[in-house]
């Protein structure tokens, strides 16, 4: 019983080294994906702040509630690059000296991360912004006729549900799927071991 020799089980498993060299690259390419997707996401933000700014200090709008606005739909993005930017620190973590039972590990942590962001964050992101664009609008809308306030108000509410019922949970599940295939692949290896 002593003398197992796990280089000579490694070597007779039915997973072959090929595919473990697959699941690597899968790996680097998906912690490559997100830290650009974390990039991105800084970029398209800090830009979109910075743009709400400018058009704060250029039109001075006179109704606090656009004031308000502004600052709610600033503090939505701050709020949720805040906590985007702390996955960060997790897909940095990930490297080709893992073992599968640290990549596992790792995965799991992110995928976790991943969910509370993609819910409670998500949704408090499109709350506040839905706030923020609402109120902003409103010294805007209040010197238009009725029926172009309400159709300014609805399209812009169609807008978001849009974003809210189809793009994010197209989006949640593409990133769900990327993290459950990995997952699945270092469990199934972890498993034959």
């Amino acid at each position: 019983m002593d003398n197992i020799d796990f280089n000579d089980l490694w070597k007779k498993q039915t997973v072959s080294q090929s595919s473990i060299e697959d699941l690597k690259n899968r790996i680097k390419q998906f912690k490559k994906a997100s830290l650009r997707s974390v990039l991105k996401t800084n970029l398209v933000l800090f830009a979109t702040s910075a743009f709400i700014i400018f058009i704060w200090i250029y039109y001075q709008p006179q109704f606090i509630s656009t004031k308000i606005g502004i600052v709610v739909t600033i503090l939505a993005m701050v709020i949720y690059v805040v906590v985007y930017n702390r996955l960060l620190k997790h897909y940095k973590e990930i490297d080709a000296n893992l073992t599968n039972q640290e990549y596992l590990q790792k995965l799991i942590v992110i995928k976790k991360k991943q969910q509370f962001m993609q819910t409670k964050v998500l949704s408090l992101y499109f709350l506040l912004l839905m706030a923020g664009i609402f109120l902003y609008m409103y010294e805007y809308a209040s010197r238009m006729k009725l029926y172009l306030a309400l159709i300014t108000y609805g399209v812009t509410f169609l807008w978001i549900a849009f974003n809210w019922f189809y793009i994010r949970p197209k989006q949640i599940k593409k990133h769900q799927d990327k993290i459950n295939s990995l997952v699945e692949k270092f469990e199934e290896i972890n498993n034959q071991f």
